[in-house]
């Protein structure tokens, strides 16, 4: 009898470690996330999203740090492409990354799902130099034109350009990221440059002067960002995943619950480099809440439908893939259900009009 109880404790006691074993598996000991960019000077920080308010406060290191799970922060030069040759690699778990990049990306075989937006409606910006006589797009006919391939911009400048009758090919572009681009307008050894908000730094500063931007053009032209991650990941750690996704929400709602006084939300981003006042220009005129939005509602699902159909068109991408399949919404429906926010961001028909107001 004694025998056969010290048995059953033994097994027991077997079972419980296997369990323990097991739990600890299904969690990494670090999460890989990066940034489809890079700062002022090579900074660690890119501002202008709700991963950047994550990364700026820490809101992943504080949610794993019971589980004893590090988090790994990457900053690529490279931009979209660099993040796709980094997933290809296997560096990569979750990263933010633009629509062209990331489309790239699936039609050439990556394993990956789109989770959440983190900045959603972004503007495009044409810079020349501050005596230039280009005042238009159809100016930049013949002439050299700074514009960073393989990023979301690419893709928004190439329906930029059809709108006014012209493409790549009317131009002489030249592959550059922001910053050589920046320096190469200010040395005038380019005509333009396409580019972001941090194209306004140049204009503030007197050295170039912004003839064009999606501002007073097309919601067409505007381009869109996410959270990604590699399926791997996300089928090997739901729960990980769950929670990531739960903290960029958060993030998000932070954002939302600042609109009025968006002061800090600014501050924080200025860490990046970039002026205050570059975002609160970017910015002004727009919903911060509906821009950092995590949804992907019928709208933005609608924008990477037609990403996908115009890289293709344009020659970006081969061949397309079905988008329906590449998003994954569970993560993120979960996430808004655990935080009461079902409902709190206003929802846009694939047209772009409210389908649902939103609450506060």
């Amino acid at each position: 009898m004694r025998r056969a109880l010290i048995l059953v404790q033994i097994l027991v006691a077997a079972i419980l470690t296997l369990t323990a074993h097991g739990a600890r598996a299904e969690a990494p000991s670090v999460i890989r996330v990066a940034f489809a960019g890079v700062g002022i000077g090579n900074r660690p920080f890119v501002g202008g999203s709700s991963l950047s308010v994550v990364h700026a406060r820490g809101l992943l290191e504080e949610e794993f740090k019971k589980d004893n799970i590090k988090i790994e922060w990457s900053f690529f030069k490279g931009a979209g492409p660099a993040v796709n040759e980094a997933y290809a690699n296997r560096l990569l778990d979750f990263a933010l990354q633009g629509d062209l990049p990331s489309s790239i990306g699936r039609a050439g075989g990556l394993k990956t799902k789109l989770l959440a937006g983190v900045s959603t409606m972004q503007h495009t910006y044409l810079a020349v130099p501050a005596d230039s006589s280009i005042a238009s797009l159809a100016d930049l006919k013949g002439k050299k034109v700074a514009l960073f391939k393989g990023t979301n911009l690419q893709l928004a400048v190439n329906k930029i350009l059809a709108g006014s009758g012209l493409s790549e090919r009317d131009l002489r572009i030249l592959n550059m990221d922001s910053a050589t681009a920046k320096a190469a307008l200010a040395t005038r050894d380019i005509d333009a440059a396409f580019g972001g908000y941090d194209l306004l730094t140049l204009q503030d500063q007197g050295v170039a002067k912004i003839v064009y931007s999606t501002k007073n053009d097309s919601p067409a032209y505007l381009r869109h960002a996410h959270l990604i991650v590699t399926e791997d990941f996300a089928n090997k750690y739901p729960d990980i995943t769950r929670r990531v996704v739960k903290v960029v929400v958060q993030a998000a709602h932070w954002i939302a619950q600042n609109e009025a006084n968006p002061a800090p939300i600014y501050q924080l981003w200025s860490k990046s480099g970039v002026p205050y006042s570059n975002f609160k220009a970017d910015q002004t005129g727009d919903s911060l809440k509906v821009r950092a939005s995590p949804l992907f509602d019928e709208y933005l699902i609608s924008r990477y439908k037609a990403a996908v159909a115009d890289a293709k068109r344009f020659g970006l991408i081969r061949n397309t893939f079905d988008v329906d399949s590449w998003i994954d919404l569970r993560f993120l429906n979960a996430a808004l259900k655990e935080l009461n926010l079902e409902g709190y961001w206003p929802e846009f028909d694939a047209n772009g009009k409210v389908k649902h107001p939103g609450r506060s």
